[in-house]
């Protein structure tokens, strides 16, 4: 493994030890690639997923650059969540940091519905 992935995966270790996701206000997981990105929400309680999104279900153009997809799977799982009836969520960045995809995902989730 890289330096790169092992600092990735140790801070995860470390956001990890204090978040918790419930049935009521599940942890909205995202994982990134080079190339995709995937939201999931779960429940750490029963270790359950409760609904996943990937950025291969969005109806994407070839001209979208990929934080306007990542835009648009926060706001699929938004969608999903509020099917589901849950308003509030634990946000679970991965260790990746806050900025470009990540950071479009979250907002594409708020202007969706979610709170976290």
């Amino acid at each position: 493994m890289s330096a790169k992935q092992d600092k990735r995966i140790r801070r995860h270790k470390k956001i990890r030890m204090g978040m918790h996701g419930t049935k009521d206000r599940p942890r909205l997981f995202v994982f990134r690639s080079n190339q995709h990105i995937y939201a999931q929400l779960i429940d750490d309680d029963k270790a359950k997923i409760l609904a996943g999104v990937a950025d291969k279900d969005v109806k994407a153009k070839k001209e979208d650059k990929k934080s306007d997809v990542a835009a648009m799977v926060g706001e699929l799982i938004a969608k999903k969540a509020l099917e589901a009836k849950i308003t509030e969520v634990i946000f679970d960045r991965g260790g990746v940091v806050y900025h470009g995809r990540i950071k479009a995902l979250a907002d594409g989730a708020r202007k969706g519905g979610l709170k976290f």
